[in-house]
């Protein structure tokens, strides 16, 4: 085998995991294949012999460039209309293969990676490389330029905020599908009373329409709006929908003759849908990666 060749296999054994961090860094399909793409084109310039650990190696390559990425987007997102919401990872096959169940689950929920835009870059790292793949402090300290102690406060200050989100779904896929479909079916009735029942007293609808502007609110609290809104607009909307898996948790994909034009993440907590992440965003719904 020449080293050209290694080097491709080598590489293509790690993508896996390095798309994954750059996934739960960035929220973005797109730009975490981005990432993971810089890695590689450093790698295929650096000379091999340098390289001790390398999946080490692309890992911190990976993570740094991530980091380069956040700050980017938080310097263009001043300008950004109504919400962020992340790219959505989507099943919208009908059938129950437990293989394919198993690997969405797998997934990072998208309630969960809004929480994780709320932290600093810095933060976000030593979260996602500690309590998502159980990374050392004392490797990735030198990823953030700090001493393992710094790494540690790092995580320790993210976890508070992740842990103290509502966002903590009910793990049996079952209970959420029961209520995803109940959501449904009263959308489709415009039924308030229905909707009210089946979503939690404390429910966070969120929509991110990209650059449009008056598509819908940008965010709703409280069961009572929420509702009002779902019956109103269901009766038009909702006999494009069917259930979904969204990042592993049971969703809705809403689709026409001219292809998606809504994904919808669903929490649900104890029975009841606690948030509701609507993506109308036409470039996120374009990159959608679909599990068929």
């Amino acid at each position: 085998m020449d080293h050209a060749t290694w080097q491709v296999e080598q590489f293509e054994r790690q993508r896996p995991h390095l798309h994954a961090v750059a996934y739960r860094m960035l929220g973005s399909l797109s730009e975490a294949e981005d990432a993971v793409q810089e890695a590689w084109l450093r790698l295929s310039r650096s000379s091999d012999e340098t390289i001790g650990n390398l999946g080490g190696w692309l890992t911190t390559v990976v993570s740094r460039v991530c980091i380069d990425m956040l700050r980017a987007r938080q310097a263009r997102r001043e300008d950004y209309v109504g919400t962020w919401l992340p790219e959505p990872i989507v099943n919208i096959e009908d059938g129950d293969d437990p293989e394919r169940q198993t690997l969405l689950a797998d997934s990072v929920g998208l309630a969960l990676l809004v929480v994780l835009e709320t932290l600093n870059p810095s933060e976000r790292l030593a979260f996602v490389l500690h309590d998502m793949f159980a990374m050392p402090f004392e490797e990735i300290a030198p990823i953030l330029d700090r001493t393992p102690a710094a790494a540690r406060q790092l995580a320790s200050r993210a976890r508070r905020r992740v842990q103290g989100s509502p966002a903590v779904p009910d793990t049996d896929l079952a209970t959420q599908r029961k209520a995803v479909t109940a959501f449904l079916a009263a959308a489709r009735d415009g039924d308030f009373d229905a909707l009210v029942a089946v979503l939690h007293p404390d429910v966070v609808f969120r929509v991110d329409t990209g650059t449009r502007t008056g598509l819908a609110p940008a965010l709703l609290t409280g069961s009572t709006d929420v509702a009002r809104q779902a019956a109103t607009q269901g009766p038009r909307f909702a006999q494009h929908c069917r259930p979904a898996l969204v990042n592993g948790t049971a969703g809705i994909v809403a689709q026409t003759a001219a292809g998606i034009i809504a994904v919808a993440g669903m929490t649900v907590i104890e029975d009841r849908i606690a948030t509701i992440d609507l993506i109308i965003d036409p470039d996120k719904l374009s990159k959608l990666a679909l599990a068929d």
